[in-house]
């Protein structure tokens, strides 16, 4: 299965591969997300490490479930070869109504397919008030007049 842009990746297709992933993230669709890596695929996300799809649909299913109304902005920092590294912020809140924006760095690593087979995740959570919120579009894509990490001063 190939999965567009692949790479050595360009300006261009590293920013395209950068939204078509956040794009499957605001799905909130874990197999739908799960596609988008390799079968084997080994990933560090905070103190967590699922490896291959399975793994992954589960991590995303308890992700999503604790993390509600979640909305999520990637920016391309880097991209060389195979490489791409991001920087992203969501803002979501707990079953209990606070409001949090997660604040986190990515380094993704890719096949020659497109799929990602590597991807290790920093991240960060601040508590935010609700009125402090800024992705305030409906839930799913974000619409691309939306401003994004830079335009937000994030």
């Amino acid at each position: 299965m190939s999965r567009p842009p692949l790479p050595p990746f360009t300006a261009e297709t590293a920013a395209e591969k950068v939204r078509l992933a956040e794009d499957g993230w605001n799905s909130r669709d874990p197999e739908r997300v799960s596609l988008a890596y390799t079968p084997d695929s080994e990933w560090r996300n905070r103190a967590e490490f699922p490896h291959g799809r399975a793994e992954i649909v589960q991590f995303l299913t308890r992700k999503w479930t604790r993390e509600l109304d979640y909305r999520l902005i990637k920016e391309l920092w880097a991209f060389t070869g195979n490489r791409i590294a991001v920087r992203f912020a969501y803002e979501w809140h707990d079953d209990s109504g606070q409001w949090y924006r997660s604040y986190g760095n990515e380094n993704w690593e890719f096949d020659a397919d497109g799929l990602m087979r590597k991807r290790y995740a920093c991240i960060n959570d601040l508590p935010i008030k609700e009125s402090e919120r800024k992705f305030h579009w409906p839930l799913g894509r974000r619409p691309d007049d939306h401003p994004g990490l830079s335009d937000l001063g994030l």
